[in-house]
């Protein structure tokens, strides 16, 4: 299993240039069953790494281009009525995949970006009173546009919370872009690319993730990191449940990937920014500053 991930990121730094931290934490998020959410600005990549993820996995994939005319029906899917047999069929929409990227979901109108909640929390969806399941692995990679950029509508903290992971590529360094610029055209490498994870083997890693130890110290930790969101005057609101459970399954794909079978303060470190930076709000919005008082002040106990 070790060599599948050593494989799929070697492969993967391949495509996406000098972000080899960046594309571990994406790797990171789907062994821990995640939703992730990369957020930048255009022409940096953030599409080519969610089309990279899906074709070294081997999944179904789809791409939905959010724009503001878009309908929840034209991602869930519809009923059409059959004038043959006089009834109504439904059509899956794009939903219906096991990888499906939400491309540029900002420019999306609040009705469309509810769309994908309930298939986002609960793996299936429910459809004119009838519940249709998702395929199993189910992920949403999701891309969106700075909020200050034009025609964008800012997810609401509902639709962030269920995202496990939010990272940003930025630009690549200077020799990553010299690679870049002499390199071959980026789309022809994706189609040249080989499965590396096929989805039994993720699904099996998946479980092995869960299997993962955490010792009570590492949960007094973990609460602790929590707790001083809550009370802290650098957040407007603390850190749900949620948040906290998805810390910990973070941590513990991190762990797995580092070949270990138990949590270390590192790990939960490691992760912290991605799962925590957009669920907290302060006055900076970069993830790395919005952690860095929890990392300075919440002692490894």
């Amino acid at each position: 299993m070790q060599n599948d991930i050593r494989d799929l990121l070697y492969s993967a730094n391949r495509i996406i240039l000098g972000k080899p931290y960046k594309i571990r934490l994406a790797l990171c998020c789907l062994l821990a069953r995640g939703h992730l959410l990369i957020e930048d600005i255009p022409g940096v990549g953030k599409t080519t790494l969610a089309h990279t993820l899906a074709k070294l996995l081997g999944l179904n994939y789809q791409r939905i281009q959010f724009t503001s005319d878009i309908l929840p029906a034209d991602i869930l899917g519809t009923s059409v009525f059959d004038a043959k047999n006089h009834e109504f069929k439904f059509h899956p929409g794009p939903i219906f995949n096991q990888m499906v990227l939400a491309d540029e979901i900002n420019r999306a109108t609040p009705k469309a970006q509810s769309a994908l909640l309930e298939a986002m929390e609960e793996q299936h969806v429910t459809i004119e009173g009838v519940t249709y399941p998702l395929p199993n692995p189910f992920f949403v990679i999701a891309t969106q546009n700075p909020s200050h950029q034009i025609g964008t509508f800012p997810l609401p903290e509902s639709q962030l919370d269920r995202f496990l992971m939010r990272i940003e590529l930025g630009y690549p360094d200077h020799e990553a872009e010299r690679q870049l610029l002499k390199g071959q055209n980026r789309h022809k490498l994706i189609q040249s690319l080989e499965v590396k994870l096929p989805s039994d083997h993720l699904l099996s890693m998946q479980q092995s993730v869960t299997e993962v130890y955490v010792s009570n110290a590492l949960l007094d930790y973990c609460q602790a990191i929590i707790s001083f969101t809550r009370t802290s005057p650098d957040y407007h609101y603390g850190l749900s449940p949620r948040a906290g459970l998805a810390l910990l399954n973070a941590a513990k794909a991190w762990a797995f990937m580092d070949q270990r079978d138990a949590v270390l303060p590192e790990d939960i470190q490691a992760v912290l920014a991605a799962v925590a930076g957009h669920r907290l709000r302060s006055g900076d919005n970069d993830s790395e500053a919005i952690v860095a008082p929890i990392l300075a002040k919440v002692a490894v106990l």
